[in-house]
Parts: structure tokens; sequence; C-alpha cells
């Protein structure tokens, strides 16, 4: 797993700039850390007789012609022996939504999953919300929640190893999966959390997300627009800038 909790802005500008020609999938964990390098497709559609993971020529070899972070439940990377250590009181998660294009706005999930290789992600550890972002094209930026709590009624204990998964809900519906191997360990015993693995870009905002029941929305004044515009903002990056 690549561990790189200060990844510089800078350096994301350039890494998009390298995977632009081939990358098919959407974000990276900056914070704590990633299972690996998943911003890449291999093969294409006729090859797998339209699946989206299938087998080359090389029976050993499996191709992602759509990209590998369309796969469940990260992002077609195995499981990692180089863990990162994550507070059991809970802590940060940092990512950068905007890879490619087609993510004006998306819907974020962060799930946990138990063990050192866990049977599912199906414990969630906050609400689903949304990003948006000023472009439907490819942008940098990065998008922090410095304080994450376990999920909730978790059975867990200091040593005990997990896996956090991000999961980014495109625009079309379809999910894109990512993930990062951890070990739960005494906030002091983590990496310091700080303004550069940790920050939120001035061009990302988010909003809370809500429901309401269809037969009421049918006899309802309020016009879509007037709907959209209704979405509380979470005003992030002000609320967390008086964290630090």
């Amino acid at each position: 797993m690549r561990h790189n909790p200060s990844l510089k802005p800078w350096w994301a500008i350039l890494l998009i700039t390298l995977f632009t020609s081939s990358v098919t999938a959407h974000s990276v964990i900056v914070y704590p850390g990633w299972r690996g390098n998943n911003l890449h497709s291999t093969g294409n559609m006729t090859e797998t007789d339209g699946l989206g993971i299938g087998r080359g020529a090389n029976a050993s070899e499996l191709l992602y012609p759509a990209g590998m972070q369309w796969a469940y439940p990260c992002g077609g990377m195995p499981m990692s022996n180089n863990r990162t250590k994550w507070p059991i009181k809970g802590g940060a998660v940092s990512f950068q939504p905007g890879w490619f294009a087609g993510h004006k706005t998306a819907f974020i999930y962060i799930n946990m999953g138990y063990g050192t290789i866990p049977p599912n992600m199906s414990h969630p550890m906050i609400a689903p919300f949304q990003i948006v972002s000023p472009t439907n094209e490819e942008y940098p930026g990065t998008f922090c929640l410095p304080q994450i709590p376990l999920p909730l009624n978790a059975n867990l204990k200091v040593g005990d190893d997990a896996t956090i998964q991000l999961v980014e809900i495109a625009q079309h519906g379809a999910a894109l999966y990512n993930c990062v191997d951890i070990t739960l360990a005494e906030p002091e015993d983590v990496p310091e959390v700080t303004k550069e693995n940790c920050f939120n870009s001035t061009h990302l905002s988010a909003r809370y997300l809500f429901a309401m029941d269809v037969q009421n929305a049918a006899s309802s004044t309020v016009s879509s627009s007037q709907l959209t515009y209704a979405l509380v903002p979470m005003l992030l990056v002000g609320f967390f800038g008086l964290l630090f």
C-alpha cells in the first residue's frame, strides 16, 4: 500500500497529467493511504465479452476494460500487508475525487470492513454526502474529513486490523471503490494530521442528503430547482478551518 499522508497539491496535478491518457478511475485516498495504484484500465470490452472484469489471453491476467476502480470492494486491489496505523477513537480521511471527467457532483460513502481480510464492507462510518465541484472536467483538489468515527457498535480494540473503503457514486449511478488497510492504534502512535495532509480545496463544497416521500413530493408545490437548492451545504471548508 502506498502510504503518502503528505501528498502535495502540485504532486496531485502532476499525477493527473501522467495518467490522463489512460485513466478511467476517479479517486485517490490521500490520508491515511491507499492499497495501491488502480488508476488505469487494461484490455477492452470485446476481449471480456462485455464484462467489466475478465481473463486475458494469459489466463492469469485479469482485464479491467472500464477501469479498475469500478470493481467491488476495493477497485481491483488485493489486501496489503503494509498497513497504516489509524486511531482507535476515529480519525481523518482525505481524498481527491476529480481524477477524471464526469464528477461535477458525486455521492460519497465511507465504510469499514473488519479483520485482516474483511468478508464485506457493510459498516458505514458516516452518513453519505454529496460533493460539488465547479466543473465536469477532471480537476485537482482535496477533500478532508478530520474526524470520522468508527462504525456504530463496532467491537474493535487496539491492534485489530480493518479496512476503510471509500465509495464515489458517479453521476450515472455507477460506483468507484478505493481502500486503505489499517491497524487500529492509540492516537499518539498515529502519524499527525496536519494542514498539509488534511485540507479542503476552496472550489469544492459538500451537501447533506435527505429523502422525501414520493407521494408528498408529487403533491408539493416545490419545484425541482427549488428542491435542488434546498440541499443544505455542509460548509466543511470553513468549519474544518476552525479545527486547526
